[in-house]
């Protein structure tokens, strides 16, 4: 195998994207864990992950992955949007119903109220 680098990183960073778009989550988390074990600090590569992870229906991961996202960057609206998808997928209404609202409120877009409850008067 070749030297792992930067430029290899973000190559299969790119690739990642890529194969969650062709929905091949699997793939895509194969290829973040070698960018993650060299950059467990990169927030994009975790988030991309958390995607992977919940196209590929493992929640558990997705979840921790999410969460972890959350940690560092607690206003990320779209991190609280997929955590509560994640919640909601997994049969946990209250935490779903909880994020979906602090999704809406960093970030009123059209989805994000719709999810909360907050267009139609609840």
């Amino acid at each position: 195998m070749a030297d792992r680098n930067p430029e290899t990183h973000v190559i299969d960073f790119r690739a990642a994207e890529h194969l969650l778009a062709a929905r091949d989550p699997r793939g895509a988390v194969k290829l973040l864990d070698s960018v993650i074990a060299a950059h467990p600090e990169n927030t994009a590569a975790r988030l991309l992950r958390a995607r992977a992870f919940f196209a590929a229906a493992q929640l558990r991961p997705a979840q921790l992955e999410f969460e972890l996202v959350l940690e560092r960057e607690p206003d990320n609206a779209f991190a609280h949007f997929a955590l509560a998808r994640t919640f909601e997928r997994a049969g946990n209404t209250a935490q779903a119903t909880r994020h979906f609202r602090l999704a809406a409120a960093l970030d009123p877009k059209p989805e994000y109220l719709r999810a909360a409850g907050f267009d139609s008067g609840g």
